[in-house]
């Protein structure tokens, strides 16, 4: 159960840590909480499986990833858990899930692969082909032409944040 406090907390992580040595102790100096109050509730968090993980969000178009696809394929529903599963193994594929199929939109397995450019994408394409039985199966490749946004999820309504109507 989150109390107030977790619920600061957790708005104050939501939208990333502080690049600084001690990120939790200016993250507790914000919250007036010493530091080890802001790593034992983060843990309890944790624990709870209130938050699954903490991690970074890499700019990768930035760091030179340009040719990012999302992959689709029209799977028999019998086999959708388990190539989802063989899917998710490879390091290259940053993103795997399932979606039902919609009157004019076949597919329902997705993965995302980012690459520094489409030969790379293309070649792993073939290496998830190969390895994972999908040759023959009904798919489509996605190629990213522009990014609009990137960042993780917000759940907690900052007081900062505000939408513009014209």
């Amino acid at each position: 159960m989150l109390d107030a406090r977790d619920r600061q907390l957790l708005e104050q992580i939501q939208t990333g840590l502080p690049v600084c040595p001690r990120p939790y102790a200016e993250i507790g100096t914000t919250l007036a909480m010493p530091e080890a109050e802001v790593l034992e509730r983060l843990t309890q968090l944790k624990q709870q499986g209130l938050i699954k993980r903490m991690g970074v969000i890499v700019k990768h178009h930035q760091l030179g990833y340009r040719a990012n696809a999302m992959i689709v394929w029209n799977v028999p529903d019998n086999l959708v858990k388990q190539l989802g599963r063989q899917l998710s193994q490879f390091a290259f594929v940053t993103l795997c899930y399932q979606r039902p199929r919609q009157a004019e939109w076949p597919y329902n397995l997705f993965c995302m692969i980012h690459g520094k450019d489409r030969e790379t994408v293309l070649k792993q394409l073939e290496q998830l082909n190969a390895n994972c039985d999908l040759v023959g199966l009904e798919h489509n490749i996605l190629f990213s032409r522009r990014c609009f946004k990137q960042r993780g999820a917000v759940y907690q309504p900052t007081n900062t944040t505000s939408l513009t109507h014209g």
